[in-house]
């Protein structure tokens, strides 16, 4: 059974959903959020359960946020920390958002497509 959108997710969930790449071993790199944590103050996961992590959306969509701009845009941490101190950070959700919505969709046209070569 899936979890709803809206639950929390496990920091294993949060690395796969960020699609960070797995080593050799198939292992997740959760350091890698766990290293964003200690750097952006704004990213505060849910801390139950002997120290489980637990990430809402709007923690999810943060990370999804930093990563584009380190991984993607090639910013320095310290040039990320400024835009998410700044006023910027809220267009850049906008711009966010849309591409993410747009991930989503080819996700599912991809998905409805295998279905109807399945049906054929």
């Amino acid at each position: 059974m899936d979890k709803s959108e809206n639950a929390y997710k496990t920091i294993g969930e949060v690395a796969k959903i960020l699609k960070l790449k797995a080593n050799k071993k198939g292992i997740l790199p959760t350091h890698v959020i766990r290293f964003w944590e200690t750097q952006f103050k704004q990213i505060k996961p849910k801390i139950l359960n002997s120290n489980r992590r637990y990430y809402d959306e709007k923690t999810i969509n943060l990370l999804q946020k930093v990563k584009f701009l380190l991984k993607e845009k090639g910013m320095t941490i310290n040039g990320v920390k400024k835009i998410l101190n700044s006023e910027v950070s809220l267009e850049l959700d906008e711009i966010a958002n849309k591409s993410i919505k747009a991930k989503n969709l080819k996700i599912k046209l991809i998905k409805i497509s295998k279905i109807i070569k399945e049906l054929k």
